[in-house]
C-alpha cells in the first residue's frame, strides 16, 4: 500500500479546508465549489502545496476587495454578480493556468520555473481584481487604448487608484511567494522572485486592460476568456524572466 507523502497529506487537508471554507462563507457556489476541489487537487498535488496556499491567499484578498464599498458599487451597478459568490468560470480564469502548470511540472518530472510561473500567473489574477474591484469606484477614469476619459468600471479603463490597486495586488502575491518559496525548494533569488513577481502581476493587469478594450468592450470573448489570457501571460512573462534574466 502506497502511503502518502507529507506534502501529500498538507495538501489534502488545504484543499478540504479550502472547500468547507468557501462553502461556509458563501465564496463560491456548487460549481465553483466543484472546480476549486480540481483545481486545488492539481495545483497541490502535481505542483505543490505552497501554490494553492498563494491561490487561497488570492482568494481571501479578492473577496476583502468585492465587499469593499459593495453598496455603493450596487448603486453605479459595478457589484459582481450572486453579492460576489465566484462560479466555475471564474476559478478556472484565475487557477486554470497555475493548473496547467502544475499538469506540465509532473510530466516533465519537476520544473525549475513552475512554482515561479504559477506565482506570476495569480499575482496577475489578484493584480487584476483589486484594479477591478477598487479601482471601479475612481472617476478619473480613461481608456488605456487611447487615454480618452470612460465611464468608471469600463472594460479597459484605468485609473490611478486601480493603478495603485493592482501594484498592490502584485507586492502581496509577491510577498506570500517568497515567504513560501524555500519550502518547494526555489532556486530563485528571494529579491528576483519578489521584484518579478510584483512587477509581472502589474503588467499583466494591463494586459486585461488592453484585451478588455479592445475585444471584450466589441463582444469577442467575455470577461473570464480575458481573465484566463492575462494569467496566462504571466506565467509565459515568469518564463521569459527566467530564461534570459534570472
Amino acid at each position: 500500500m502506497i502511503q502518502p507523502t507529507t506534502d501529500e497529506l498538507v495538501a489534502l487537508t488545504m484543499v478540504m479546508t479550502l472547500l468547507i471554507v468557501a462553502w461556509k462563507k458563501s465564496l463560491l457556489d456548487h460549481s465553483g465549489l466543484i472546480a476549486a476541489l480540481i483545481v486545488g487537487l492539481l495545483v497541490s498535488i502535481l505542483g505543490h502545496w505552497t501554490w494553492l496556499a498563494i491561490l487561497v491567499f488570492f482568494l481571501i484578498i479578492g473577496s476583502i476587495s468585492t465587499s469593499w464599498r459593495y453598496e455603493e458599487k450596487q448603486r453605479l451597478h459595478l457589484e459582481e454578480e450572486n453579492e460576489g459568490m465566484r462560479g466555475w468560470r471564474n476559478v478556472v480564469a484565475n487557477g486554470g493556468v497555475a493548473s496547467m502548470i502544475a499538469i506540465i511540472n509532473y510530466s516533465m518530472g519537476g520544473l525549475d520555473w513552475a512554482y515561479f510561473a504559477a506565482a506570476s500567473s495569480i499575482s496577475v489574477a489578484a493584480a487584476d481584481t483589486l484594479a477591478s474591484e477598487i479601482g471601479s469606484l475612481d472617476p478619473r477614469t480613461r481608456s488605456i487604448i487611447n487615454l480618452e476619459a470612460v465611464p468608471a468600471g469600463t472594460n479597459g479603463g484605468m485609473s490611478i487608484t486601480g493603478s495603485f490597486a493592482a501594484l498592490s495586488g502584485g507586492l502581496l502575491i509577491a510577498i506570500i511567494a517568497t515567504t513560501l518559496s524555500s519550502i518547494p525548494g526555489e532556486q530563485i533569488s528571494m529579491s528576483s522572485l519578489f521584484l518579478a513577481v510584483a512587477i509581472i502581476g502589474w503588467l499583466g493587469c494591463q494586459v486585461d486592460s488592453i484585451l478588455g478594450a479592445l475585444f471584450e468592450n466589441k463582444g469577442y470573448i467575455g470577461k473570464h476568456t480575458v481573465n484566463f489570457i492575462a494569467t496566462l501571460s504571466g506565467a509565459l512573462m515568469a518564463l521569459i524572466a527566467n530564461w534570459y534574466f534570472l
